[in-house]
């Protein structure tokens, strides 16, 4: 492996453990037992979690290909999933307000694991249903636990800073150092132990049974709106009205959606702008670098949480702005330096600088998850959490289904140029919530609803 590539890795990893190692008593939040305690248990939850999404991306564009499946039925099966999150995740997910958020929890681990199962079918409508139920175990992820976690911290009576303390950990090791960990034991199963491409799929139904074991005999349930006067129409419908009357809340779903739209994007985009002439790159230890990336972006991430100033709404505006220009990076260079012609080489001097300009983007996405997530909190009405939520991801999913059905209709610069657009409009909307971030907070979705009918007869 060549020494460039060695050099990144140790330098990020060398700056996470200083990050680490050098915070004082400014940068430590001071918590009681009982919320370690709490703290723990959902951090190993979210990790076995985090493990179980983590051990299947790497390895499910290869499986299909293994069946014989070519590039335009995996791209097919690719947009069922994003397109089941965005029409039936956002249904089930939304249920968790109604009908309990720890059900809504061990629903997507049911989900999941039913998933991984379908792997072991060469059969391509087997594998379509396995795409939907990934697609609605995705909407889960990304809605139910974070609203059982707020709910559950504001329950048992914590602070309110404290939360950014469990976001920030959350994403250092669920995002970053599980994933890791994930890739390297991914690649174990398949390559060292040559179990075949379906050995990660059942390694992952394995941590989410865990995960979920754990869930069932220590998590309480609790509600949005329990009600049972409140159908799931009249509850999309208060939801919508909570959009559309409290701008902090339509601002950070439309943030949310341009950063995580350019953030999946990027996803199908770094391979081929690292290597445009077939040059041999080291796929899962560059992705091992970006993670490794992300981590350092969550650490910077808890120690500006851990002070009063600067407010999330103002380092994220910078946040933004630097993750744009990362973004215009492949632009620049190629405009610069003329392109390499050598093909099945090595990576190319323009190939580097990317990968830093990546490795930049990946710490933006670092400090983005828990700092969203904070901002969630304080904006999002408690009755309507999840539904909210999964109102946001609407948005992204139909982008994202867009650019895989479009991905070879424009060159990769113009899909970069559009990303770094869609994060520089980010900023601009961060710097209007900062404005507007200490107006009073939208009433009740319920109480605005004229619709809705009165909890209590």
């Amino acid at each position: 492996m060549e020494l460039f590539y060695l050099m990144v890795f140790g330098a990020l990893a060398a700056l996470v453990a200083a990050l680490e190692l050098s915070k004082n008593s400014k940068d430590r939040i001071n918590t009681s037992p009982a919320f370690n305690s709490f703290k723990n248990n959902y951090l190993i939850v979210y990790s076995l979690m985090m493990a179980g999404d983590w051990l299947q991306g790497p390895y499910v564009y290869y499986l299909y290909s293994t069946y014989g499946f070519g590039k335009g039925d995996i791209g097919q099966l690719f947009i069922a999933g994003f397109g089941s999150s965005m029409l039936f995740g956002t249904i089930v997910g939304s249920l968790a307000d109604k009908q309990g958020r720890r059900r809504a929890c061990v629903t997507y681990c049911i989900t999941y694991i039913l998933s991984c199962i379908t792997k072991h079918s060469p059969e391509y409508k087997v594998l379509m249903v396995g795409r939907v139920l990934g697609g609605i175990a995705t909407s889960l992820l990304f809605s139910a636990f974070e609203s059982w976690l707020v709910a559950e911290h504001n329950k048992r009576g914590f602070e309110q800073q404290w939360l950014s303390l469990t976001f920030s950990k959350a994403i250092f090791l669920g995002n970053g150092l599980v994933a890791i960990v994930s890739g390297l034991f991914g690649n174990l199963l398949v390559d060292s132990f040559s179990l075949g491409p379906v050995a990660p799929f059942d390694a992952a139904a394995c941590f989410l049974a865990i995960g979920m074991a754990i869930i069932l005999s220590s998590w309480t349930e609790n509600f949005g709106d329990p009600s049972e006067n409140k159908d799931l129409l009249t509850q999309f419908r208060g939801a919508a009205i909570a959009i559309a009357s409290d701008e902090k809340i339509a601002l950070l779903g439309a943030i949310q959606s341009l950063f995580e739209g350019s953030m999946y994007t990027f996803v199908f985009l770094w391979t081929p702008a690292l290597s445009p002439n077939d040059e041999e790159i080291p796929h899962g230890f560059i992705f091992a670098t970006f993670m490794l990336a992300s981590m350092l972006g969550s650490s910077l991430a808890s120690r500006l949480m851990a002070r009063s100033s600067p407010r999330v709404e103002s380092y994220m505006q910078i946040v933004f702005v630097i993750s744009s220009a990362s973004l215009l990076l492949p632009i620049v260079t190629n405009f610069l330096v003329a392109p390499s012609k050598e093909k099945d080489g090595s990576i190319s001097f323009v190939g580097c600088l990317q990968l830093l300009g990546f490795c930049t983007f990946e710490a933006c996405v670092g400090i983005f998850w828990p700092s969203i997530m904070k901002m969630r909190s304080q904006y999002i009405p408690e009755e309507a959490r999840s539904t909210i939520m999964n109102f946001f991801r609407i948005p992204l999913n139909i982008f994202v289904c867009v650019v895989l059905y479009n991905v070879d209709a424009f060159p990769i610069s113009i899909m970069f140029g559009m990303c770094s657009i869609f994060l520089f409009v980010a900023s601009i909307l961060q710097r209007r919530l900062m404005a507007i971030s200490d107006k009073p907070k939208t009433e009740s979705w319920t109480a605005m609803d004229p619709e809705a009918e009165p909890l209590n007869d």
